[in-house]
């Protein structure tokens, strides 16, 4: 929502000043200038980028663009699947555990919890560092590196549409530049007619140089910015569930572990310990409601 609205006041506030000016907005629309810069923009992204980093970096604009799902209800309604994991492995054993971990689509557990099941790679996560614990042979110690190997590889592959889009931003103003040249030599070749039209097509030349400056910072390098921030909340996220599943590899009672899981949530989005223990003790996350500031 944010960023849909930061959109609109970029727009909104050139436009507008523009206006104030006595701006004639007919002079702004410029398709070819348009298609040169966005054409070459693309083509840049093609360039230098295969085909599934490009579909990650549309992905990740349209995941902007419907919001963050990392809340304070979503942390509270993780906290109590945990919960409830612990406690499933605690009074069912650990193969039942082991059960719900081979087939988790089927597990009664994990059916209590679609969003888990929609998320693959969360579910693969949780599920593949379970079945390494369950394994027997792997210590606490060893298997908190594995989750940091996992979770750094997965870092990595989220950074590279950022770094796509950013380099994409970068050369949106030396585009800029490109039209802005190729409509000076259009002028040149106009020398000699009339003013008007060596006016119109001067100013043609500006707007492109305009487009790829406004395009760059005003659009795709703040949304490139917004990616990042997305996968440094996604980061802490895997920490939180980190922190959980090392606490319970070590023995502690599940309410041990998930409390460890608590703390390690940022400040602003860290539910209470009474508004956590009342949604592992069977209330919905919903019912707990959010962050009181505890």
């Amino acid at each position: 929502m944010f960023v849909i609205i930061g959109m609109v006041l970029v727009i909104g506030a050139v436009v507008g000043g523009y206006l104030m000016e006595k701006g004639n907005l007919l002079v702004l629309l410029q398709p070819a200038e348009l298609v040169i810069i966005a054409g070459a923009a693309i083509g840049t992204l093609l360039i230098a980028n295969p085909l599934p980093v490009v579909i990650k970096v549309i992905k990740g604009i349209i995941g902007l663009l419907s919001g963050s799902k990392y809340s304070d209800k979503f942390y509270l309604e993780n906290l109590k699947m945990l919960n409830e994991l612990f406690q499933h492995a605690r009074k069912n054993g650990m193969a039942k555990l082991e059960e719900d971990v081979e087939k988790p689509k089927e597990s009664a557990v994990f059916k209590k919890y679609p969003n888990l099941l929609k998320d693959h790679h969360m579910l693969d996560f949780l599920c593949d560092t379970l079945r390494t614990s369950l394994s027997g042979v792997v210590p606490p110690f060893e298997l908190d590196q594995v989750m940091e190997l996992d979770l750094e590889v997965h870092h990595h592959e989220a950074s590279v549409p950022v770094a796509a889009l950013t380099t994409v931003a970068d050369a949106l103003p030396g585009l800029g530049i490109v039209a802005a040249v190729l409509g000076v030599v259009i002028t040149m070749g106009a020398l000699g007619g009339p003013p008007e039209e060596i006016g119109h097509k001067v100013a043609a030349a500006l707007v492109g140089t305009f487009l790829g400056i406004l395009l760059c910072y005003g659009f795709l390098a703040p949304l490139a910015g917004a990616m990042t921030k997305a996968n440094d909340a996604e980061a802490q996220f895997y920490g939180c569930l980190r922190v959980a599943l090392v606490a319970f590899a070590k023995g502690l009672p599940p309410i041990l572990a998930v409390e460890f899981a608590r703390r390690s949530i940022p400040a602003d989005l860290r539910p209470s310990f009474s508004k956590m223990e009342a949604a592992c003790k069977g209330g919905s996350a919903s019912e707990a409601g959010g962050n009181d500031g505890k």
